[in-house]
């Protein structure tokens, strides 16, 4: 576990921060060769990110400010510009809200696009939870006898004050569950762009995408650390189980709707991707 990569004077380069531009650039890049095989500019998968950025870290901040809000009271500025305490659920509703604004403003299928979107997004979620586990942003699992259990004691978020709190010794090993989700999202992408190999209705990728990450995301949170609301089960559980049953009734109406629709004909600035 290496939070800090390499420091030159006053400059550091975080791990976290350097996977989750690697997560941004690869989801990117999938988004322009699916825009493109869809029959759209490629060119705008770059905005799109740039849009899903803002978004993403605006919404995850909210979310994660509503979930910690005592700590957000005691020191409202240094929580606001922390680097660490992020909430991927957050993430995603401030991402897919400031893209949907981008998709409205050029006139693109929604459907269409998030069908687009969502491989990238779950190929992004893999790496980028390589970034959690590297910079130990509080998201580890309970104490584990596993062979490849871990220990965070460089953490940006305090592994020993959360041992003290739960009484553990300084040498508890718990579960990696930030590899877990990275291995759960990189099966997510494998499936979602194995339906390239067919034509889909529109809508039923972005709709399988968001039953598969939270099933992968549900089963991940009986292993980690986060407080329990009711029934033994987190806030991220709660959120998952509602986007479940919603996916699930969309993909039962997408396929009885069962139209698969021709590309779509919109300006191109640039040639289609390969």
């Amino acid at each position: 576990m290496h939070p800090i990569i390499v420091s030159f004077g006053p400059i550091t380069v975080y791990s976290f921060g350097v996977m989750l531009a690697l997560a941004f650039l690869t989801a990117g890049n999938v988004l322009g060769r699916e825009l493109g095989r869809r029959g759209m500019d490629p060119e705008f998968a770059s905005s799109m990110v740039l849009w899903a950025a803002v978004g993403g870290l605006a919404g995850s901040r909210v979310l994660s400010i509503f979930d910690d809000w005592d700590a957000f009271l005691a020191h409202p500025f240094g929580f606001i510009f922390t680097g660490a305490g992020f909430v991927f659920y957050g993430g995603l509703l401030g991402g897919f809200a400031t893209v949907t604004f981008f998709i409205w403003s050029r006139r693109l299928s929604w459907l269409r696009v998030a069908d687009s979107i969502a491989p990238g997004l779950a190929i992004g979620q893999a790496i980028g939870r390589i970034g959690c586990l590297l910079a130990g942003d509080g998201d580890w699992g309970t104490p584990t006898t596993v062979p490849w259990a871990m220990r965070y004691p460089n953490a940006i978020i305090g592994w020993d004050d959360w041992l003290k709190h739960n009484g553990l010794p300084p040498d508890t090993l718990v579960h990696p569950a930030p590899i877990y989700e990275t291995f759960g999202y990189g099966i997510v992408f494998l499936i979602l762009w194995s339906m390239r190999r067919s034509p889909q209705p529109d809508g039923l990728v972005i709709w399988w995408y968001l039953l598969l990450s939270a099933t992968v995301r549900f089963l991940v949170e009986f292993v980690r650390v986060n407080p329990r609301l009711a029934f033994g089960l987190s806030e991220a559980q709660f959120i998952s189980l509602a986007l479940i049953a919603v996916a699930a009734v969309l993909i039962w109406r997408t396929n009885e709707a069962g139209t698969v629709a021709a590309p779509a004909q919109v300006r191109s600035t640039g040639p289609p991707a390969a």
